[in-house]
């Protein structure tokens, strides 16, 4: 586990025996479909940048949300902003 957040906040280098994953992953074409990232402004575990730059991963309509003063369970700390991003990308 804590590799895996030392590797999310680019400090070590990933796990080799993954390699070949990832390689796959990050070839597969990008997504078309309307798409809603949300961060939570209030974060202690990933900084409210943490979806910056996910847009690359779609070619449909991308919206980023940082919601204030939320942390990092978004459905269950701000109910009303979660639901009112699902309508928005219905």
């Amino acid at each position: 586990m804590i590799h895996s957040y030392r590797h999310r906040y680019g400090l070590v280098a990933g796990d080799p025996a993954l390699e070949d994953i990832e390689r796959r992953l990050a070839a597969q074409p990008r997504i078309p479909v309307p798409t809603m990232a949300l961060d939570g402004g209030g974060d202690g575990v990933m900084s409210s940048g943490g979806s910056i730059g996910h847009d690359r991963f779609f070619t449909g309509d991308f919206e980023r949300r940082v919601i204030p003063l939320v942390g990092h369970n978004l459905p269950q700390e701000a109910p009303a902003e979660f639901a009112a991003a699902v309508m928005a990308v219905l």
